[in-house]
C-alpha cells in the first residue's frame, strides 16, 4: 500500500484513537409567559436522529458478506475523515503563505513526516480495505485520491501510483458512488449505523446524495424521484 502515503501528506498529527465524549441530554427550564404569569416548562434538547430502516438478509452468505463490509469501512473511515479534516487545514495555511517556495517546503516538511511515520499503518491495509479507502476519501473530500496525489505532488507520480495500485485491483480514480453502485449504498448504510450508535464521529460528506431515496432503490425497489 506504499502509494497511499502520497495522499496522506495531509496529515500533520498521527492521533489514530478517537476518544468519544458521550454527550448527556441537557434539561433547561423555560418560562412561558401567560397574561403576565410565569409558567415554568421542562425541555430537553435533542439530537437530530434519522430513521434506519432494519437491517434484513435474504441468506447466510448476505449477511456474512455485510458484516465483513462493516468491518473494514469502521476500520478506514477515521483515514478517510483526518485526510478531510487534514486537506481543509493545509489549504488555509497554504492560503497565509505568500511565496512559492515556502509553500513547497510545508507541504515537504508534512511529507518527509508522514512518510517516515504514518505510512506504516497504511501498509497493514489489505487491498479490499484500501479501495474502501479510496471511495471515502472521494467522500470526504469530494476528491478522487488519484486528483489529491496530483494536486500534491504531479501529473506522472498520480498516473504512476494509479497504475501501481492497479497491480493490486485498486483504483485512485474510484469514486464513492452509492446512487448506482449497491456497495457503496452498504458502505453509506453501515457508516449511518455506526453515526447513530457512537461508533464513529459523523461528518458531512462532500458528495451529495439522499440516503432515503437510495434506501427506496436498493432496499425497497423503488425508483428516486
Amino acid at each position: 500500500m506504499k502509494f497511499f502515503k502520497y495522499i496522506f501528506v495531509l496529515f500533520p498529527v498521527l492521533t489514530f484513537s478517537q476518544v468519544h465524549e458521550i454527550e448527556q441530554d441537557t434539561t433547561s427550564i423555560e418560562y412561558l409567559i401567560i397574561e403576565g404569569d410565569s409558567i415554568p416548562r421542562r425541555s430537553i434538547d435533542l439530537d437530530e436522529v434519522m430513521l434506519l430502516h432494519k437491517l434484513e438478509f435474504g441468506s447466510r452468505e448476505e449477511r456474512i458478506r455485510y458484516l465483513i463490509l462493516r468491518r473494514k469501512t469502521i476500520k478506514v473511515y477515521p483515514y478517510a475523515k483526518m485526510a478531510a479534516e487534514r486537506l481543509d487545514s493545509m489549504n488555509t495555511h497554504l492560503k497565509t503563505l505568500t511565496k512559492n517556495r515556502q509553500k513547497k517546503r510545508y507541504t515537504k516538511k508534512i511529507q518527509k513526516y508522514v512518510e517516515g511515520e504514518f505510512s506504516v499503518e497504511l501498509k497493514k491495509l489489505t487491498r479490499t480495505e484500501g479501495q474502501i479507502l479510496v471511495k471515502l476519501i472521494h467522500r470526504q473530500t469530494g476528491k478522487t485520491a488519484f486528483d489529491l496525489v496530483k494536486e500534491l505532488r504531479s501529473g506522472w507520480r498520480a498516473f504512476w501510483y494509479n497504475t501501481t495500485a492497479s497491480m493490486f485491483d485498486i483504483s485512485l480514480k474510484r469514486e464513492f458512488d452509492p446512487i448506482d453502485v449497491k456497495e457503496d449504498y452498504l458502505i453509506e448504510d453501515i457508516l449511518q449505523r455506526s453515526f447513530q450508535g457512537g461508533r464513529l464521529e459523523r461528518q458531512k460528506p462532500k458528495v451529495e446524495f439522499d440516503f432515503y431515496d437510495l434506501t427506496d432503490k436498493w432496499i425497497h425497489q423503488k425508483t428516486p424521484d
